[in-house]
């Protein structure tokens, strides 16, 4: 195979990561709309919506301003021209910009429903196609993992093979998707359960994804990533331990 991968139709000429970046946009919004039919929701539409558009807003700012970060000491201003500060982007910074705008929003809308939850499966699927892309892309995409003699290491041009990372992305996310649909079957589940699960699942995996990649950890040996999802797993640690208990509570008050 050879990196970046390029669809080809007559005289057009477009890259995939496009093609499925696209693709993931609008798969997780028709899986959102399909759950949103079949299960229902607690919200009116116009509340509904105008917590979607906060995430979106949100998603997009964080996204930006993480990538920002995770690059700020390694890559002084002055040596580079301004726009290209805004270029990058991370799915990390996005969730947790759209949790961010979103908790400002239902603050000022008086909303104190949690409401996550009917997102998590959109989320899940639209990243995991997203990420194909970002496989295909090969090293433009920034998103490779360091050098490995592993038997899967992956060659994207350079001559060196790589960890997959987006490839294990894919397979974390399969796992988190899998727990998600487990757990909505729980009688211990409560409503935000799902969500901050999902959250901080995926904070707990990119926190370890990040070791295998090329990214400087000029952050107290760390990456900005990874401080980032140690905040979401401190912020979410509360809930874990009492979905834990919820869980356990049956079993452990039989005789």
């Amino acid at each position: 195979m050879t990196f970046p991968v390029i669809v080809r139709a007559g005289p057009l000429e477009v890259p995939a990561h496009f093609l499925l970046e696209s693709l993931a946009y609008m798969a997780g919004f028709a899986l959102y709309r399909a759950l949103r039919r079949r299960g229902g929701d607690a919200l009116s539409d116009d509340r509904r919506w105008t917590i979607v558009a906060a995430a979106a807003v949100g998603a997009a700012l964080g996204s930006v301003a993480l990538a920002w970060l995770q690059h700020a000491l390694d890559s002084p201003m002055t040596t580079h021209e301004p726009l290209s500060w805004w270029g990058g982007k991370t799915i990390v910074g996005g969730l947790v910009g759209g949790t961010l705008a979103v908790e400002a929003v239902k603050r000022g809308l008086g909303e104190t429903r949690r409401t996550g939850d009917l997102f998590v499966l959109p989320l899940a699927l639209g990243i995991a196609i997203g990420r194909v892309g970002c496989f295909l892309a090969g090293l433009g995409d920034h998103t490779e993992g360091g050098p490995t003699s592993l038997p899967w290491g992956v060659d994207f041009g350079d001559g060196i093979r790589r960890h997959p990372a987006t490839l294990y992305e894919i397979v974390a996310l399969g796992g988190l998707g899998a727990w998600v649909i487990a757990w909505s079957r729980q009688p211990a589940r409560r409503e935000g359960d799902l969500f901050r699960g999902f959250l901080a699942g995926y904070a707990a995996f990119r926190f370890a994804l990040e070791f295998l990649k090329p990214d400087d950890h000029d952050w107290f040996g760390l990456s900005a990533i990874q401080v980032v999802c140690l905040v979401v797993l401190g912020c979410y640690a509360r809930d874990l331990v009492a979905m834990a208990t919820r869980r356990l509570a049956p079993a452990s008050g039989t005789a």
